[in-house]
């Protein structure tokens, strides 16, 4: 190809990097099943710290992770999953986030 003079078009990007904090970023708080909590605990603080949590949601959360083993109980902004698992895990449950 030499001697060959084609224009250079500019690449056009097709990701943003971010070079900031993690706030912002999407995460998941995960529950795993301990068998060492009744419904009524863990409805209590899914309900107590997981914004917008209602009890039959709760309920319905707490019945996936008896039965599946695990279920993601919260979806939103890496800094807030954080204090949501921190708080599941001082009542107790475990969990992790992703």
């Amino acid at each position: 190809m030499a001697g060959i003079k084609t224009p250079l078009a500019p690449p056009i990007p097709t990701e943003i990097a971010s070079t900031g904090t993690n706030i912002g970023l999407d995460a998941r708080v995960i529950v795993f099943n301990c068998e060492c909590h009744t419904y009524q605990q863990v409805i209590a603080l899914f309900c107590q710290h997981i914004p917008g949590m209602t009890s039959s949601k709760a309920f319905e959360l707490a019945w996936k992770i008896d039965h599946d083993g695990e279920a993601i109980v919260f979806s939103g902004a890496l800094e807030q999953a954080e204090e949501i698992a921190a708080k599941l895990a001082g009542g107790g449950l475990k969990v992790a986030v992703q």
